[in-house]
């Protein structure tokens, strides 16, 4: 039996309200911080400026669920969830691009150390998670012919989906009740 549209739109528009969902965007963002970890100390793969730049990303998205869990601050779970998946994606692609040189151009690679602010310098805070340690061009794990930078690159066009998918509806449903549609 298939869903109407409006019954599509009611449930992802229903989402935003419920703390759960909220918690489930965290627990991706987890999931990925994990898989990260896994690379960086179980198969000993070094993560280079952009991974770490790409870790950031994903705890803006795991902070993002924490945040839209409290119904107040809601909006500002939505704008962190954007601009996490937003900038995590810009991030992807640079790697990508860096690690798949166009051959008339001379640049390549990439810092050794973070430019993180003064104010949060998580690589002396933490450099165990924070402190790159290879280089942006070696690209050694590729899974079903994609590279980390290309998964990471799925992960946040994905988060980018959902976010349309369920804002969208929200504000859908929101006018809906006000009699604005």
């Amino acid at each position: 039996m298939a869903l109407e549209k409006n019954t599509i739109i009611e449930w992802l528009g229903a989402l935003p309200g419920r703390p759960i969902a909220w918690a489930l965007l965290a627990l991706t963002g987890i999931g990925l911080e994990a898989a990260a970890l896994w690379y960086q100390f179980g198969m000993e793969l070094q993560p280079c400026v952009y991974c770490i730049y790409i870790r950031v990303a994903v705890i803006g998205i795991i902070l993002a669920g924490l945040v839209g869990m409290v119904g107040a601050l809601r909006w500002l779970g939505f704008a962190g969830w954007g601009f996490s998946a937003g900038y995590g994606l810009v991030l992807s692609w640079e790697l990508f691009k860096i690690q798949n040189p166009d051959p008339d151009d001379m640049m390549g690679g990439c810092s050794y150390l973070p430019n993180f602010p003064d104010w949060l310098p998580l690589h002396q805070w933490l450099p165990s998670m924070f402190m790159p340690t290879g280089s942006c061009i070696d690209a050694p794990w590729h899974w079903l012919g994609l590279s980390m930078a290309q998964w990471t690159g799925v992960a946040f066009v994905c988060y980018l989906v959902a976010l349309v998918a369920v804002l969208g509806a929200w504000v859908l449903k929101r006018q809906a009740r006000s009699g604005a549609i």
